[in-house]
Order: structure tokens, then C-alpha cells, then sequence
């Protein structure tokens, strides 16, 4: 969505992009009754990938963020999807614009003025200024756990490129090192003016920067954290908040405890409650049946990281507390290590991997999801509702089901007639082992042999598919990931650029297989100078197309998303792009 005009007025923060998505199923989202006070129970498998802020990038873990963590802008959990993707101040004390002068007229300096009264969990307390999200910005890049998304800040901001080819030389195993490189190199468009003004200059007009600064990665960092190495496991136990929790107990995969932040004031933050007293997460459960056993028992109110069970949907559909929410996502997806060595380094080779496309049943994986009411056959790179979404299928099978003759002809033409052995780690939570059994029965059928190997979401998206020394080892050939937007609305970046722009492979990059074609940059960099909407819907379009083309990933399906709660659970506000309820704001019964 380009940036609206009112007037004279060019206003940054964007508005809900009209997509005609609702919640469907079961009774309502627990809007009335309740009250302040009690635990909120979160049940799930395993650890989030990062509590780090800095890097963390599951929607589980982004759920968590958002309770002990404060961005310049967010978005408001609500019933009604187009107000949940609305970009609204979150420390910030109003949304930039020409007309408030916090937009200069060509759209590449930001003025951005904190609101009052927010405020660290620290003894003494003490106030979050703008030099705390400079330095939360600038820990994005850190050698030691490095964002996922820093490509949304090496192509936005003046200078964050330079000063990230420099950090990515420091140690990462310093923490003074780290803090004395962070500390020691200015950032030409990214200064606090004073305590309360941050001013960020952009290297082009960007009408989706407040969108990237709404994201966890941009969130504020206290001074302490330049005494730890990101995301360590020192760092995960001595979080400092400036939300309205804060976390009180770590125990890696078994449980992480929450309790309120005295430090925080409701009049400061427009978007959290302080509404339970304490939230328990605890892990360990790997089984959808166990932990939806538990919510509809009551002894439990929320899943962590859990899909509501395939097999139990049809009965939970009259049942209060259940939903089906719609979405926009490739979830899950099969990515292959271009980068392996294995079999000849054969999966670097676009016709082995336009081979498996044609081997995937992707009728059957949507199946596993509970059919069509819950998922639809995907065929390419952006999902529906999308910006850039123009529907085509370079690899069509009869009734998607796929076409296994097809798959071993190419494969064949391609130099293997013998087959493949292909290393698959996979997720031992939520439907995760049948998509992988399915497909490893799937590529059985064009003469390709799949080793599964289970690992958990914590350890697959923090290490297993992140490390590149790992993947050009090729300790792994093909996986089964998952994407969700990391906003919606004018959202074409977030569906290319961090999977697909191969000039920022490296360490937690989140284009796992290293897939780097110039054709595909060169269409990236058309679509964020783009002036128009249109103009840069085209260019995603176009990049879709090629990655398709390439093969770089199998899709799978576009994912709706059932979600249910326990009978406690009262005021569930709904977050689309985290696929969860907003902690903060649920009261219990």
C-alpha cells in the first residue's frame, strides 16, 4: 500500500489493507466477562528461538517479545482482522506524517517523538529513552545472534549497512567486544536527537518503515545488555522490561514464569493490559492431542507453539472458544540447501529441484491440516492477500496430488537416474512428522530417499537451518519450515526479501537454503524504489515468478489458522501475524 495522501498531509503509518479476512468457526473469542488477576496457563512443546529481542523471529516467541518489550510502533490485538494489522504508536507518541513534522516532505527523514511516562523494571526504576531503541536497532547485526530480518534495515537506513559489514568482524563470543564495536560507531541516519527524539534518515522514501519499526527487532535494549552476549543463555536470564511483565524464571524447554512489571504504567501504553497477575509457560509437550486435552480440562488456557489437532477439528467447530482464523501465509513450506554437497551437490541444480516439485501431494498435506476449511494448495512464493499475489502454477500434477513418473523423467534428464538421498529434519510438534512422512513417501515414489531426523521448533529455527557452515556441510538437504508475514498489509517485502535476497545470506539469515539469483535482487531493488503500489506489486509478481522458475522452495498450502482457549479465558484480542491471543490483555474466569 503506498502512503496515503489526506490534504497535504502524507501520513507513514499505514492503514489496514481491505483483505476481507475474518475469524469463522466456533463461539466467540472470549470477548465478555472475566476479570484482572490470576495465572494465564501456556502450554506448548519447546523453547522459542531467541528471547532476545534482537533476534527473535517465531510467532510464539514474538508473543512472548511482545509482553516484556516496547517498539516505536505496533499493532493492537482486536476481534476485527483489519484493525489487528493496523499500525498504531506503541512508544512513540503518534504516527510520523508531513502534517505533525515527523515526516519530511520527501519521505526520508523520521522525527519520532516518545510518549511519556515508560519506564525500565530496573532498581532504581528509570526512564526508556531514545537512545534505547538506538541501541536496540543497532544489536540487530550482532555477530552473535544476528537478526533474521536485517535486510529491512541495511536497505532502509543511511549507514546500517556499512556499520553491519563492520560488526559482522567483532567476536562473537565478547560481550565487551560487542558492546565496544556497538558503542564505538555512529550510525549516519540513525541518532537520538534527545532523550525524547529519535531521528532515523532513510536511504529512499520507504512507505512501509513504520511497519519494520513496529517490529520486535526494533524494540528498545537497557544499557546492561552490553554486558551480555545476545541471546545467551546469561542473556535469557537476565531480560530487563520495559512492558508490562516481566520474565521472573527461565528453565530451558521446561517453563518460563512472568509477573507483573511495577515499573510499567497502563497510561503509557496504548496497546497491553496488566491483566493476569502472572503467566506460566511450560514446555515439553510435543503431542497437539496432549495440549488441547489440557485446554479443554481447564488445566490449561492457551497452546505456546501447538496447532489445535486436524483429527478434532470438525467437533471443536460449534464449541465456544474455537476459531478459524484466515490468513496469509506459506506455511509449511519444503526449502531445499542449495548450498549442500551432497549427492553431487545435486540440489544446487534448478532441474533436480523443478523435479521435486512435481513430486509433492500437495492435496494430501492440506488434508493433514483438516481439509479445505483450514488450508488451500499453494503454488508459488506469495500467498493470497498478499501484495504482489498473481496466481500461476509452473508445476502442475493432476488434482495436486502430485505426478511421480514426472519427477523421475526429470530426474533422470537431470543426471540421476539412481535417485537421491536426502537429509530431512523435521519437527516433532503439531502436524509437523505427517507433512514430513508424506513427503519422505512422496519422494520415495521418484526414487528419492528421505532421512528423517526430528528436532524441535526451538533448536530448528535457531540452529539446525540457520548456521551456514552447517548447510554448506550439508548436514541438511531439505526441510519443512513455516512463514507468516512479518505484517500485513503493505506487506511485498515481507514475503521476499528476508527468504529469497541471497545478498543477505549469513548466520540466522531465514533464506535457510542460501537460493541467490541476481535476476531476483535486481527485481527486489525495482520493488522497494517503486513509487507506486502497482509499480511494485509488478515487481514481486515478477520475483515470484523467477524463484518459482528457479525452484528454490516447494509451497505447500496457505494456512488459516484454528485457535482455541480454555473456558477461563475471557477478552482474547487476536494478533494475526503472531497467530495468537495477546497475553496481556486476557482476563480470566
Amino acid at each position: 500500500m503506498a502512503a496515503r495522501r489526506r490534504g497535504t498531509v502524507i501520513a507513514a503509518g499505514l492503514g489496514a489493507a481491505a483483505l476481507g479476512l475474518a475469524a469463522c468457526g466456533g463461539g466467540g473469542g472470549g470477548g465478555g466477562g472475566g476479570a484482572a488477576g490470576g495465572t494465564l496457563k501456556v502450554v506448548g512443546s519447546s523453547d522459542p528461538d531467541h528471547i532476545d529481542t534482537s533476534s527473535v523471529y517465531t510467532t510464539w516467541g514474538n508473543l512472548l517479545a511482545r509482553q516484556f518489550s516496547r517498539t516505536l510502533f505496533n499493532v493492537k490485538a482486536a476481534d476485527n482482522f483489519d484493525d489487528a494489522i493496523k499500525v498504531v504508536p506503541d512508544a512513540a507518541s503518534e504516527i510520523p506524517s508531513t502534517g505533525n513534522g515527523g515526516l519530511s516532505k520527501d519521505g526520508r527523514t523520521y522525527t519520532i517523538k516518545l510518549r511519556d511516562g515508560m519506564q525500565w523494571g530496573t532498581n532504581p526504576v528509570r526512564p526508556v529513552v531514545a537512545g534505547d531503541f538506538v541501541r536496540g536497532i543497532k544489536r540487530i547485526c550482532n555477530p552473535a545472534k544476528p537478526s533474521g530480518g536485517t535486510a529491512y534495515y541495511t536497505e532502509t537506513i543511511q549507514g546500517f549497512s556499512k556499520y553491519c559489514d563492520g560488526f559482522s568482524k567483532v567476536s562473537a563470543t565478547s560481550a565487551a567486544a560487542i558492546a565496544a564495536y556497538q558503542n564505538g560507531h555512529q550510525i549516519p541516519g540513525l541518532q537520538a536527537k534527545d532523550d525524547k527524539t529519535l531521528v532515523i534518515k532513510l536511504v529512499n522514501p520507504a512507505s512501509d518503515f513504520t511497519n519494520i519499526l513496529g517490529l520486535t527487532f526494533s524494540a528498545a535494549a537497557p544499557a546492561e545488555y552490553d554486558k551480555l552476549i545476545p541471546d545467551s543463555p546469561e542473556f535469557r536470564t537476565h531480560t530487563i522490561s520495559d512492558g508490562p511483565y516481566r520474565i521472573t524464571s527461565y528453565q530451558p524447554n521446561k517453563q518460563i514464569t512472568l509477573a507483573k512489571n511495577t515499573a510499567w504504567k497502563a497510561d503509557s501504553d496504548p496497546i497491553r493490559e496488566q491483566n493476569p497477575d502472572g503467566i506460566q509457560i511450560t514446555m515439553g509437550q510435543d503431542s497437539p492431542e496432549t495440549v488441547q486435552q489440557q485446554m479443554e480440562s481447564g488445566a490449561a488456557d492457551l497452546s505456546w507453539d501447538q496447532t489445535v489437532p486436524t483429527g478434532q477439528i470438525p467437533s471443536l467447530k460449534s464449541k465456544p472458544g474455537f476459531k478459524i482464523m484466515d490468513g496469509s501465509s506459506s506455511n509449511p513450506y519444503i526449502v531445499f540447501n542449495t548450498l549442500s554437497p551432497n549427492n553431487g551437490g545435486a540440489l544446487g541444480k534448478t532441474a533436480v529441484r523443478q523435479a521435486i516439485n512435481y513430486a509433492v501431494d500437495k492435496a494430501a498435506t492440506v488434508q493433514i491440516y483438516g481439509g479445505p476449511d483450514v488450508s488451500s494448495v499453494l503454488n508459488q512464493v506469495i500467498p493470497p492477500r498478499s501484495v504482489g499475489y498473481k496466481q500461476f502454477n509452473l508445476y502442475p500434477t493432476p488434482d495436486d496430488s502430485g505426478d511421480p513418473n514426472k519427477c523421475r523423467s526429470m530426474l533422470s534428464g537431470a543426471g540421476y537416474p539412481g535417485g537421491l538421498t536426502l537429509k530431512f529434519p523435521y519437527r516433532v510438534s503439531g502436524n509437523h512428522p505427517k507433512i514430513a512422512q508424506s513427503v519422505q513417501a512422496n519422494l520415495a515414489k521418484c526414487g528419492i530417499k528421505a532421512q528423517l531426523t526430528p528436532d524441535t521448533n526451538g533448536t530448528f529455527y535457531s540452529k539446525t537451518l540457520v548456521t551456514p557452515a552447517d548447510a554448506k556441510a550439508g548436514k541438511w538437504d531439505i526441510a519443512g519450515p513455516g512463514w507468516v508475514p512479518d505484517w500485513y498489509g503493505n506487506n511485498g517485502r515481507t514475503n521476499i526479501v528476508p527468504l529469497f535476497d541471497g545478498r543477505h545470506y549469513g548466520p540466522n539469515s531465514t533464506n535457510y537454503g542460501g537460493y541467490n539469483n541476481p535476476a531476483v535482487n535486481k527485481l527486489i531493488d525495482q520493488a522497494l524504489e517503486a513509487k507506486s503500489v502497482d509499480t511494485a506489486s509488478n515487481a514481486w509478481a515478477q520475483a515470484d515468478r523467477q524463484i518459482m522458475q528457479d525452484a528454490a522452495v516447494v509451497p505447500l498450502m496457505n494456512q488459516k489458522y484454528p485457535i482455541f482457549h480454555s473456558s477461563r479465558v475471557k477478552n482474547a484480542k487476536y494478533l494475526p501475524q503472531f497467530q495468537g491471543y495477546d497475553y496481556s490483555l486476557i482476563k480470566l474466569q
